[in-house]
């Protein structure tokens, strides 16, 4: 696997049962809190090798820092979060690398194995395949909210960070039970640009329903006061005419197909036989927040929002 399909991460066959899978992720600092940022980089790289199926193993430090401005005890911070979630993960940190930069920037260079027959891609799905998705959307909106003073960061630590920095790990150990198609996991294109990249990888149109999807606490709220994201736009370009919007939607619930996410969820397709079976699995699993949004069909390769 490589660039070909803008798949989450490249995938390098060693032998017959092993491939290697290699992902490089790295973020702004979302929120001011040192841990939580460390925290929430870390689980949105390792996150890339999850979405191919895979089991993470080894992990490098990527970071930025501004050591003239901010307190080392900060660097300490950031650091301790992402080491933190790989030990969660079950995988090594093994070293890294760190420059001076004017702004804290912190991810990882993140090694997997899968089995050369299991990779799972985001252009395999196909017609009758289901929907599901594991963690509510609107992080962009909300983490600007914060900085702008409109939304209360205690808010944001009580309701929302701990899905943000929740690994994809438990998520996908429950759908390998199950027959997935394809997935990828919902970053920073939103859901509308991921759905698209798994419409055009497997030539299909994709049926959102927008009614069932999953929103954080106060999202619509902070788009009718006036918070975006400078990705909304571009996002919103991205997909163009090759998304339909067949339901009525206001400017501002329109916006969620396009905000940002940091960590989000996996975006998972299996058979619709399959749907209520892999809810199941995933509720008892600890993924509390996953929906069925919607379906695959035959079709003019995009996405049909109802």
């Amino acid at each position: 696997m490589g660039i070909e399909t803008a798949d989450d991460a490249a995938v390098y066959r060693l032998t017959n049962e092993i491939a290697m899978i290699n992902t490089v992720d790295f973020i702004t600092p979302p929120v001011d809190d040192p841990y939580w940022f460390g925290q929430i980089a870390a689980a949105n790289s390792i996150s890339d090798i999850y979405s191919m199926g895979g089991r993470p193993l080894t992990a490098l430090n990527v970071v930025m820092f501004p050591s003239m401005h901010l307190d080392t005890g900060v660097l300490k911070d950031i650091l301790r979060g992402g080491h933190d979630k790989v030990v969660e993960a079950g995988a090594c940190l093994v070293g890294g690398h760190t420059v001076e930069d004017e702004e804290p920037k912190y991810g990882l260079c993140v090694n997997g194995v899968v089995h050369p027959e299991r990779i799972i891609t985001n252009a395999g799905s196909r017609p009758g395949d289901a929907l599901i998705l594991t963690k509510p959307l609107g992080t962009g909106v909300l983490f600007n909210a914060v900085r702008s003073g409109k939304f209360p960061f205690k808010d944001l630590e009580r309701d929302v960070l701990p899905m943000v920095a929740a690994l994809n790990g438990p998520a996908m150990e429950a759908a390998l039970k199950f027959e997935i198609h394809a997935c990828t996991d919902v970053t920073g294109f939103g859901i509308a640009g991921h759905l698209l990249e798994v419409a055009l990888g497997s030539h299909l149109r994709v049926v959102l329903r927008y009614s069932d999807l999953p929103l954080y606490p106060s999202v619509l709220d902070m788009y009718r006061k006036g918070e975006t994201t400078r990705s909304n736009r571009e996002n919103r370009k991205m997909t163009g005419e090759k998304m339909k919007i067949r339901v009525s939607l206001s400017e501002i619930q329109q916006e969620v197909l396009y905000d940002p996410q940091t960590s989000g969820g996996l975006l998972l397709c299996v058979p619709n036989t399959e749907a209520e079976a892999l809810l199941a699995a995933l509720s008892a699993a600890g993924v509390q927040s996953a929906v069925c949004v919607g379906e695959v069909e035959e079709g003019s390769p995009g996405i049909l929002v109802v």
